[in-house]
């Protein structure tokens, strides 16, 4: 496994960690339909969260969250709602974006709920 990809599942599973020490429950990690993947599905009540996560190290330019594109936005849209259908729930779905920097041997990370909207 490349650096990069190591990296992505440690982000992710600090992302998990960060969710469960909130009070979510992980419903599933690495949901996927089609071409899709979800990253985190998490609930708290009657929300469920549609969590990605996005890690970058320090020298990164670019607002990490901007990095999220249309197409990944209808992507995550379409696996949700499969989720949403093949579980039969009736929750409020929210999609979130969980951003982790590393910098040096420190993760700052930031929790921006209803990141976007799907429709």
């Amino acid at each position: 496994m490349g650096k990069h990809n190591e990296f992505g599942k440690e982000g992710e599973q600090i992302a998990v960690d960060f969710l469960a020490k909130k009070g979510y429950a992980i419903c599933y990690r690495n949901y996927r339909y089609l071409k899709a993947e979800i990253d985190i599905i998490a609930q708290k009540e009657d929300i469920l969260a549609i969590v990605e996560v996005r890690s970058r190290s320090s020298d990164f330019l670019e607002n990490i969250a901007d990095t999220v594109t249309p197409k990944k936005i209808k992507l995550l849209v379409m696996a949700a709602d499969h989720y949403v259908n093949k579980a039969d729930i009736q929750v409020e779905v929210r999609f979130d974006i969980i951003t982790i920097l590393k910098n040096k041997n420190r993760f700052e990370l930031e929790h921006l709920e209803n990141a976007f909207y799907h429709f």
